[in-house]
């Protein structure tokens, strides 16, 4: 399943970031995630097994969840994600050459951008869907601010620092969509504890207005 695929079918724009996650666990997580609400799934490439955490996400959940890979900073990462079947790549950077390559491959791409060179230089590669990061350094104004010069079909979606209390900040501001990362999922953490935390996450969103 693909980003698109998943908000037609209703999800909200909350990427799960399963940093340090351990393949045993993979489906059991993902599972967990799927039935709170939550249908964007991202392992970071420095978790112990990325590419094996993907994979088992993918047979768990693949049809019901778009799963793919964060902190893809070589073009190397961008094919070892699409190899295992991951549908969308994110990064914490804007980097042409990884961009292209991903998108060579079929990927969603979802770079990180600071500023609005970054974000024009990741627009001009073909990402469509950008993620201001860490989002809480300059804060929900700085989103609206720079939502008035960016394409209007662009989307920016904040990650580091936004979760269930804030989210509406953000939203409020111009935010498509949010990535959350150690206030849902944390090594040791098993699935009935992130079942919960995505639940709240999902009805704080549900909760909060554009």
């Amino acid at each position: 399943m693909r980003i698109e695929e998943a908000l037609a079918a209703g999800a909200p724009p909350i990427a799960a970031i399963l940093r340090g996650i351990g393949t045993a666990e993979s489906a059991a997580i993902a599972q967990a995630l799927v039935e709170a609400g939550i249908r964007l799934i991202e392992v970071p490439f420095n978790s112990p097994d990325a590419a094996g955490s993907i994979a088992a996400m993918i047979e768990a959940v693949g049809d019901r969840a778009a799963i793919g890979g964060g902190t893809v900073v070589t073009p190397a990462f961008a094919e070892t994600l699409a190899q295992v079947g991951g549908t969308f790549m994110v990064s914490p950077n804007v980097d042409p050459q990884v961009l292209s390559r991903s998108s060579e491959l079929g990927l969603d791409l979802l770079p990180g951008f600071l500023t609005p060179t970054e974000a024009f230089t990741a627009i001009g590669a073909g990402a469509r869907d950008l993620k201001l990061f860490p989002g809480s350094v300059l804060g929900s104004a700085y989103i609206k601010a720079i939502r008035d010069v960016l394409p209007t079909e662009c989307r920016v979606w904040a990650v580091g620092g936004v979760g269930a209390a804030n989210l509406a900040e953000y939203r409020a501001a111009g935010a498509f969509g949010i990535g959350v990362g150690g206030s849902l999922y944390k090594p040791g953490y098993d699935a009935d504890t992130v079942s919960a935390k995505a639940e709240e996450l999902v009805a704080a969103w549900n909760a909060s207005e554009a």
